[in-house]
């Protein structure tokens, strides 16, 4: 017997049945993998960036076009509040240079055993490999190992994922369940897709550093990378919207030097000095930067200053979704209360990336999926309250 039902056991769903049944909910968590967290365990592989310590308004800012009730979820658990959070779960967290927040040893795990520790800690029943397959009237309906089970929960959060990274649970397949309430799915936070001349063999895996990337009217100076299958990395994600809705890419080679300066440094006398010699030496371009140069600027015009400050990257369109570090798309919020409850399905509530908004990496993703599962879980609650 459970009174309230999560569907789903990523940080979203695992912050609903945090705040249930801190209230004495009785809380069930279904998850359809063998283990829980498995894309939350994946984005610490290479450092668990749980949140971005800066001010509210620019973090927030982050969320470009959110509906107002994302923005009051993020803007009531924020940064402040996520590490007070992880913190208290007994993980030190340490802040880089750019703002981003980690646990000191990096990793997700350590952070996710105290937390199933916790929620056991409060009564919370955990249930793997059980897939949800829709409703039977009040009946939700699952396929188990045992055979098909049915419950009938007072309450019930959907935390079910995008449509990326579907070996790690987040398929999409939930949206036929819900089909006048979800937008199209999209690739988020996605690399592209480049088809490299062979002169980049030698630079691929490698980063690339000191530039800016611009596309619809926003810039960003993040690093990125120069993949066997395109780009990729921080600088490339920031800028997936506008890329994703067909903006050039245009990359600034040196974005600290003004067009004048570099046309005064390409002036000075090159002598038998190779072309690629001579922008070392004038310019400070170092050898991948002058592959990419090469690579998207050929036939060279005779005053290559403005090249260099706007070079277009070419490229042939996202990387495919499953491939993607998450969507955009998903329950659209007009289909949802303030309290991120289904306006079709009372005592229903959705949370973290099923629902259809999108933010950069950086801390943002995973700020977002707490926040509103907490968010559902408390709206949750108070309607539980009101039968």
């Amino acid at each position: 017997m459970t009174d309230a039902l999560i569907i789903g056991a990523g940080p979203a769903g695992l912050m609903a049945a945090e705040v249930l049944s801190q209230a004495g909910v009785r809380v069930t968590v279904a998850d359809a993998m063998p283990s829980v967290g498995r894309k939350f365990l994946m984005a610490g592989k290479s450092g668990l960036n749980l949140t971005k310590d800066e001010n509210t308004a620019d973090f927030l800012a982050a969320y470009g076009d959110a509906p107002d009730m994302m923005r009051r979820a993020v803007g009531d658990f924020g940064p402040d509040a996520v590490m007070d959070w992880a913190k208290g779960l007994g993980q030190p967290l340490f802040t880089g240079s750019t703002g981003r927040v980690f646990p000191e040893v990096m990793k997700a795990s350590p952070l996710l055993r105290a937390w199933l520790a916790r929620l056991g800690d409060h009564g919370v029943t955990l249930r793997t490999r059980w897939r949800w397959c829709g409703w039977d009237g009040a009946q939700t309906l699952f396929d188990t190992p045992q055979g098909r089970v049915t419950i009938t929960p007072k309450i019930t959060v959907l935390a079910l994922g995008g449509a990326s990274w579907a070996r790690l649970g987040s398929d999409g397949q939930w949206a036929r369940f819900l089909p006048d309430d979800v937008a199209p799915f999209a690739p988020a936070n996605m690399g592209l897709v480049v088809h490299w001349s062979d002169h980049m063999a030698r630079f691929l895996g490698q980063p690339v550093k000191s530039t800016a990337l611009s596309a619809g009217g926003a810039t960003t100076r993040g690093e990125w990378i120069i993949s066997a299958q395109g780009i990729e990395g921080g600088g490339v994600y920031m800028l997936s919207r506008a890329l994703r809705f067909g903006a050039p890419l245009v990359a600034d080679l040196l974005p600290d030097w003004p067009l004048g300066r570099i046309r005064a440094a390409l002036q000075k006398p090159r002598g038998k000095t190779s072309l690629s010699n001579h922008l070392r030496k004038v310019l400070r371009l170092d050898p991948v930067r002058i592959a990419l140069l090469s690579e998207f600027g050929r036939p060279f015009p005779d005053d290559l200053a403005p090249l260099i400050k706007a070079l277009p990257v070419r490229h042939a369109g996202p990387r495919p979704m499953d491939q993607a570090i998450s969507t955009a798309g998903g329950v659209r919020f007009d289909a949802l209360t303030e309290g991120l409850m289904l306006r079709d399905r009372p005592g229903v509530f959705c949370a973290g990336e099923m629902l259809d908004w999108e933010a950069p990496t950086g801390g943002y993703l995973i700020t977002g999926c707490l926040a509103t599962g907490r968010w559902a879980g408390r709206a949750a609650i108070a309607y539980a309250n009101s039968r």
